[in-house]
């Protein structure tokens, strides 16, 4: 059977060599090499770049966050998903314009065309769909189930199926593109993390991805986060002679790919036309690696020479269509810069784009993203390898003063203080997360700072607040995440009968959960002492717990994206924060709701936000990027 598919792929394999991007990325090359597309996701643009003379040829405005380009045919109109818009807009690069915008489903992320340009596929992270877009009439035909937090994206070389990577599990499927349904899933290890991009060899049945692995018992820089690639096997298993399945899918250890140098936080791989070497990209630690593709079913891959330095925060690899240059988008030096393939001797750089917003803020997403001194000593770790663009990875991890969920940034500016245990009154605070086990690194301010008591709130003793450029940096930037609306709510300040049912008996005093979840970003979080700490039940159900019982309110806005929930992440559904982990009625009184009145407070949680929240409030902290008037 395998000789049969690599035959099928041969076939192809000409076909599919002239096609440069037929997986999900923030570049696009044309087929014929000479134009490449390049989306910058914090200005809202995408960039032409003329690949014969290397030089940027114009910008155009798309909107909120661009995550994904592909060229429909050969040009000159291309296809760029807008993440916060909920779009994919149609830009004519001769024009420099948007000719149209499609409104589609939440979150579209990753984004590729067929070689006849006639159809697209889009990754939506939330709801996890992937969704078919007819090119030609720019409208949505259908969409099919893809998995949670669906991603990475890929054809198949002969464009039968589409395969999708699930961002926070690193799950990959296989989607028959025809009769729309999941029809192979290869299943990772349960550490498997944070996989946004996958990449499909041309001539061989394998796919490759970059991810991470979280080992969340553990706490330290050189124990917690481990850079992968997983190699997945795409044909059908067969029983060996002893009956057994062989393994389809593995994972490949990156921190030792380099022997003692450490690479941080892979995040896009790219395959050479031929499929003879693969390219893989370190956002953390702003590197890249050249490896021989082996085909073995073994070995996989083999190194070419060390790791290459390549600029900040590289969030896009591509090879031209010939196999003679590679590009990488840096991402925080807002340029593109270009490789020979054979000696990876750099060539040239083209800026795309402008810095967006302030200064401190750049140098703060900067650090964020930053697997080296002076964040951290060891190289493995990044704030953004548990809080991806200010996200959360989804996990629950062991601290020393017990579980805890991670929690996005978003709201962060008007929610303080931080930490389920409110142990942390300024975002400077996080110097101590910097300084200690979990990260090593010399830190952000130069001074000393309080020997960091266990179990204790050893950071509200320390006023760190304009007393480290840098430090004041990394709080602008992570005070600068704001919620979209809810793909819950039918429309803005809009509910469905059920939500605004359920937003009756939330509000209702019998209910009571309007009493701690209050205001617009529906927390009583305050920074005037003492703070409001809750016993809401939950202290008592981690053996390991060393602070609780009472816990800071969280905000409720975005909930509905959530995978787990309450701060040790043991209830996996909202219903399960309404009933199972709320016996007593000290999370709201519950008890006496029937099953069809859980369901619709379930629906109003869902909704929110169902409309924006205000950019100022009392609570508001001064350290962030200014609000646009």
């Amino acid at each position: 059977m395998r000789h049969r598919f690599l035959a099928a792929l041969s076939a192809l394999i000409l076909v599919s060599a002239t096609l440069a991007g037929s997986n999900n990325s923030l570049m696009d090359i044309t087929p014929d090499g000479k134009t490449m597309l390049v989306a910058n996701p914090d200005n809202g643009t995408v960039t032409v770049i003329d690949l014969g003379k290397f030089e940027k040829v114009r910008e155009i405005a798309v909107g909120d966050k661009p995550e994904g380009v592909t060229w429909i045919g050969n040009g000159p109109t291309a296809a760029v998903t807008v993440y916060r818009e909920d779009k994919v807009v149609f830009v004519d690069t001769n024009v420099g314009a948007v000719v149209h915008s499609l409104a589609v489903a939440d979150e579209p992320y990753g984004i590729v065309s067929n070689r006849a340009g006639t159809l697209a596929y889009v990754t939506h992270e939330y709801p996890g769909i992937v969704s078919e877009i007819d090119l030609i009439k720019r409208s949505v035909l259908r969409t099919f189930p893809a998995g949670p937090y669906a991603r990475g994206l890929s054809f198949s070389p002969d464009e039968s199926k589409l395969f999708v990577s699930e961002f926070h599990s690193g799950r990959l499927l296989a989607i028959d593109r025809e009769q729309g349904k999941i029809v192979d899933q290869w299943f990772g290890q349960s550490t498997d993390n944070l996989a946004r991009h996958v990449v499909v060899h041309p001539r061989r049945p394998k796919a490759y991805l970059s991810h991470i692995r979280s080992i969340v018992n553990v706490n330290s820089a050189r124990g917690s986060i481990f850079p992968q690639l997983s190699v997945c096997d795409l044909i059908p298993p067969k029983p060996d002679v002893d009956g057994k399945i062989p393994k389809r899918r593995t994972s490949f250890a990156l921190d030792t790919f380099n022997n003692v140098y450490v690479v941080t936080n892979p995040w896009e791989a790219a395959l050479t036309p031929d499929g003879s070497r693969i390219y893989t990209i370190y956002a953390g630690t702003d590197d890249m690696n050249v490896s021989q593709v082996i085909d073995d079913d073994y070995k996989e891959i083999e190194r070419l020479g060390s790791a290459t330095t390549v600029g900040k925060n590289p969030r896009a690899v591509r090879v031209s269509p010939d196999g003679k240059t590679v590009y990488i988008y840096n991402a925080m030096d807002f340029a593109v810069v270009a490789y020979r393939v054979e000696g990876t001797q750099r060539i040239g750089s083209v800026t795309c784009c402008d810095p967006p917003k302030t200064p401190a803020w750049v140098r703060g997403k900067i650090l964020f993203n930053s697997g080296k001194q002076p964040m951290t000593s060891a190289r493995w770790i990044a704030c953004s390898s548990c809080h991806p663009d200010g996200g959360s990875d989804m996990r629950t991890w062991q601290n020393p003063e017990g579980h805890r969920k991670t929690t996005g940034f978003f709201g962060m500016a008007h929610t303080h203080p931080l930490h389920w245990s409110a142990d942390r009154d300024e975002s400077q605070d996080f110097e101590f997360t910097i300084r200690g086990q979990l990260m090593q690194g010399q830190g952000l301010y130069r001074g000393q700072i309080k020997t960091k008591q266990p179990f204790k709130p050893t950071e509200l003793e320390e006023k760190l607040s304009g007393k480290s450029e840098d430090l004041d940096a990394l709080a602008i930037y992570c005070n600068s995440f704001n919620f979209t609306l809810s793909p819950h709510a039918p429309a803005p300040g809009k509910l469905s009968p059920e939500a605004d049912r359920g937003r009756k008996l939330f509000f209702s005093k019998e209910a009571n959960c309007a009493s701690c979840h209050t205001g617009p970003y529906f927390t009583d979080s305050t920074l005037t002492k003492p703070f409001k700490l809750h016993n809401v039940g939950t202290g008592k159900e981690d053996a390991s717990e060393k602070i609780g019982p009472t816990y800071d309110t969280p905000t409720l806005l975005g909930i509905y994206r959530h995978s787990s929930y309450l701060h040790h992440g043991k209830a996996k559904t909202l219903h399960e924060v309404l009933t199972k982990f709320n016996p007593n009625d000290q999370h709201g009184k519950t008890s006496h709701l029937k099953k069809e009145e859980i369901e619709d407070l379930v629906a109003f949680l869902k909704s929110l936000p169902y409309e924006l929240p205000p950019d100022e409030t009392p609570n508001t902290v001064k350290d962030r990027v200014p609000a646009k008037k």
